[in-house]
């Protein structure tokens, strides 16, 4: 078993390196800088960091997790994803570099009004907290359970701990450190999802062709739900849902669109997106595929799905083979990398986003004047102490698959979003903006109250991710009732 004093120092290691890569990025401390790199990023490398950002700690763990319960069956939403980033490619791209955004809800400003502008801004303040903490509170609740624990550190600062040392490296460089960061990152979780589905073949005296024509990979993999319209998971719904994520999860997202901002022009940001997307269709089915492998190791060598406050949980058993399984000390420092790398890679680009919108689109601050620096600086620190808060929070309130979680939450925060957005691009019309809120709360309501319903009410039916379509065209419709 890979001894806590090791883990750390691998840790601490791997944070000399951000911080010289910081270092060398954040020589020049001003706005321009944090918000967009000046738009001078290779595309090749925002492309390759993205993938990192895009996958986080949440897809390293709890994805391979859910293999368990749903087979194959998320790849189904992933193919939803493909589609929504060439979406987001062809449309939206476009049009935020046409208007020359650093934020991209200034769009909402210029097309309907200060309100509409809140209402997008706020909805992505929340969309990104929520999910911001999600992928760090995972990251942390492994930290924890296999480093933190044995050396007597409570969660509540190991939480503080990681939290803080973000805020160290992207203090000043913000989106321009985080390209070069991101990039690392990506390399480390790649290795270490590779290095583990061939050590862990090896162990069970398999090749990975062995591996793919077994009868216990069989079980596992099956992709299409095709049985019933009324599952949660019938691939209609999960490809469509899918889609609807991306183009609101990234194509809606500054967090996402920020580092796509800072590329040179439109082509080479078009270019960025689509070999973007395909990379990381093709690294997330390596998750899915090694989760199988997980848990074929685990029945084989009689590996427990570890608790966590007396309930099982998936998320948990790659670190428990990786770490303590005998699987040699080599991949456990190469499963710690890659976590820490999948954790930061998404939640550097979310602390440093936050920050901007905040800046940007709630404060309006002027990025010319030197005073703005400093706001800038406070503002950054204040959102760190609210992940702070929020993840501590998860601690005593998550009980399920994070990545289902995330998903689910999702379906309810970015619904504003994708009905501002699809209002100002597919038609002409002006709005009442004095009524945006109205609309915004109302359809909150709807929403929470249908995606509660128990199924038996609806006929058998059962609500998946096709909830955030339909919550886009409630919004929609709500924002035709108030044009002008």
């Amino acid at each position: 078993m890979l001894s806590p004093q090791i883990i750390l120092i691998a840790i601490i290691s791997y944070f000399v390196v951000l911080t010289a890569i910081s270092y060398f990025t954040g020589k020049e401390d001003n706005n321009e800088v944090f918000f967009n790199a000046k738009r001078s990023s290779n595309w090749a490398v925002v492309a390759f960091g993205m993938v990192g950002a895009s996958l986080s700690g949440v897809t390293f763990i709890s994805v391979p997790g859910w293999v368990g319960d749903s087979q194959f069956t998320y790849f189904q939403v992933v193919i939803g994803y493909l589609i929504g980033y060439l979406i987001v490619a062809n449309l939206l791209l476009p049009l935020y570099y046409r208007l020359g955004l650093t934020s991209i809800y200034e769009y909402l400003l210029s097309r309907f009004g200060k309100n509409s502008h809140y209402v997008g801004s706020i909805s992505f303040l929340i969309s990104r907290i929520l999910g911001a903490s999600f992928r760090l509170f995972l990251v942390a609740i492994v930290l924890q359970e296999f480093v933190f624990n044995d050396l007597g550190i409570p969660f509540e600062i190991t939480v503080i701990i990681s939290i803080l040392l973000i805020w160290l490296y992207t203090r000043r460089g913000g989106i321009k450190t985080i390209v070069w960061t991101d990039t690392i990152q990506t390399t480390l979780m790649i290795l270490a999802v590779i290095l583990s589905i061939y050590y862990i073949n090896d162990n069970m005296g398999w090749t990975f062709s062995d591996f793919l024509s077994s009868a216990e990979f069989n079980e596992y993999s099956k992709i299409f739900v095709t049985d019933s319209f009324m599952d949660r998971s019938y691939f209609l719904k999960s490809i469509i849902g899918g889609a609807f994520i991306t183009i609101c999860m990234t194509g809606l997202d500054q967090d996402m669109m920020q580092k796509n901002l800072t590329c040179k022009n439109i082509n080479e940001a078009k270019k960025n997106m689509i070999v973007f997307s395909f990379i990381l269709t093709a690294v997330t089915f390596l998750f899915i595929v090694l989760g199988a492998l997980l848990f074929i190791y685990a029945n084989q060598k009689g590996v427990g799905i570890p608790l966590l406050d007396n309930s099982t949980r998936t998320d948990l058993l790659f670190p428990e083979i990786a770490l303590r399984s005998g699987l040699g000390e080599f991949l456990g420092i190469v499963f710690i990398l890659g976590l820490i790398a999948a954790a930061y890679s998404s939640a550097d680009s979310a602390l440093t986003s936050l920050t901007t919108s905040f800046c940007v689109d709630i404060l309006k601050i002027d990025s010319s004047k030197e005073s703005s620096i400093k706001t800038r600086k406070i503002i950054h620190v204040l959102m760190s102490i609210l992940l702070i808060i929020v993840v501590i929070i998860y601690r005593y309130v998550l009980d399920k698959n994070v990545i289902d979680s995330l998903l689910t939450v999702a379906q309810y925060t970015y619904g504003p979003l994708l009905g501002l957005f699809a209002f100002g691009i597919f038609t002409k019309y002006k709005i009442d903006d004095k009524k945006v809120f109205i609309v915004v709360i109302i359809n909150i309501i709807i929403i929470i109250v249908i995606g509660n319903l128990p199924k038996e009410m609806l006929g058998g039916y059962s609500i998946g991710y096709e909830l955030l379509p339909f919550n886009g065209l409630l919004n929609f419709v709500g924002l035709y009732l108030i044009r002008k």
